[in-house]
């Protein structure tokens, strides 16, 4: 980190953890803090369901909830970003505290639940940029309260169709009671179903993702990978949060209920990342998240089989900087490699991570 962000760091860090991403939103939208140019190298560009990538890493749906700074987020370098989750009618969330910073392991524990102002407030903020450049996804979910969880996510699919560069029907989230549930193959195939005939009906037909909790087990993976297979979805984000809490040093928060983020959510994501690749096949797209944080942890992602990466606890740790940095160290490894393009090392670990147990 350069002297700047530790300072910027420090500033934030004084804050509890909510209140600091607040004051990161605000700054922003204030033009705040200004990048350096964009990394620009061709072999960075990545071509996934019909949309051309200018590098292959993303923020991850959760920071920006309501659509605030996408557009920001990519001036920092991002080669696309991700908005939401974002809900049909506005929620508070859970009670506070509900976010933690375990600091000795680069990880934070969330339970924020949904926290969003709905799909009116973040249909305007995305009509408003509508002709833009960039890359810009939105992860949609349901409320808590909801009767029919299903038709929040149709309502998402008809509403935010004509802005998004691409959807995520979000299922994974551990904090919204009996959301996960919905990755059971019999909801699941419901769900799915319903989703994609709402697109066929929408204004607009972007590609569509699923995305997956690490807490999974080898036959919930097959189901999952069945379903999004029969049912022609675009892609799969693997994944959200984990429930589980790998050798924390942090041991006074560790009890905190809610998803954990980080560093100790690297091994598992990336194990199920490469048992998804398996399942799919070649030519589905993947996503890859959880505990990226350098050049050299998004580069196995990808080697592990993920066409594009996403990261967000990994910034709070290492700044707004983090983005160039990871992919300047993509470049040098690309010199250093002479590779013509990233997709080269897709999957060249597969088999190694693919083989871990879970």
């Amino acid at each position: 980190m350069s002297v700047l962000d530790r300072l910027g760091q420090r500033f934030l860090f004084a804050f509890d953890p909510e209140a600091a991403h607040g004051l990161s939103i605000a700054a922003l939208k204030c033009g705040l803090p200004v990048a350096r140019r964009p990394v620009r190298d061709d072999r960075l560009k990545v071509r996934i369901c019909g949309i051309d990538f200018p590098n292959p890493l993303g923020m991850a749906a959760g920071y920006d909830k309501n659509a605030e700074v996408p557009d920001a987020l990519l001036g920092l370098g991002f080669g696309f970003a991700e908005v939401g989750t974002i809900t049909p009618r506005p929620q508070a969330g859970n009670p506070k505290p509900r976010i933690f910073r375990l600091t000795s392991d680069e990880a934070v524990i969330n339970r924020l639940g949904f926290n969003n102002e709905g799909h009116e407030a973040a249909e305007e903020r995305l009509a408003a940029r509508k002709g833009r450049a960039g890359i810009v996804g939105v992860n949609i979910g349901a409320n808590k309260d909801s009767t029919d969880r299903v038709s929040d996510y149709e309502r998402g699919v008809v509403r935010f169709a004509p802005y998004a560069s691409y959807l995520t029907v979000n299922i994974s989230s551990p904090n919204t009671p009996g959301l996960r549930n919905m990755q059971a193959r019999e909801q699941l195939g419901e769900l799915l179903s319903r989703v994609m005939a709402a697109r066929t009906a929408a204004a607009a037909q972007p590609p569509v993702f699923l995305k997956t909790a690490p807490d999974l087990v080898e036959a919930e993976l097959e189901d999952i990978a069945a379903e999004v297979t029969e049912k022609a979805i675009d892609g799969v984000i693997v994944s959200n949060t984990t429930t589980a809490r790998p050798g924390l040093r942090s041991a006074d928060l560790a009890g905190e209920t809610g998803g954990l983020s980080g560093k100790p959510l690297f091994e598992r994501s990336t194990i199920v990342l490469a048992k998804m690749r398996k399942l799919l096949g070649p030519d589905h797209a993947i996503i890859g998240v959880g505990g990226v944080d350098s050049a050299e942890t998004a580069l196995e992602k990808i080697r592990a089989g993920a066409d594009l990466v996403q990261l967000y606890t990994g910034m709070i740790y290492a700044g707004p900087a983090l983005p160039g940095r990871i992919l300047g160290g993509m470049v040098r490894f690309a010199d250093m490699q002479r590779l013509k393009s990233l997709r080269e090392l897709r999957d060249t670990s597969l088999d190694q991570w693919s083989s871990k147990p879970l």
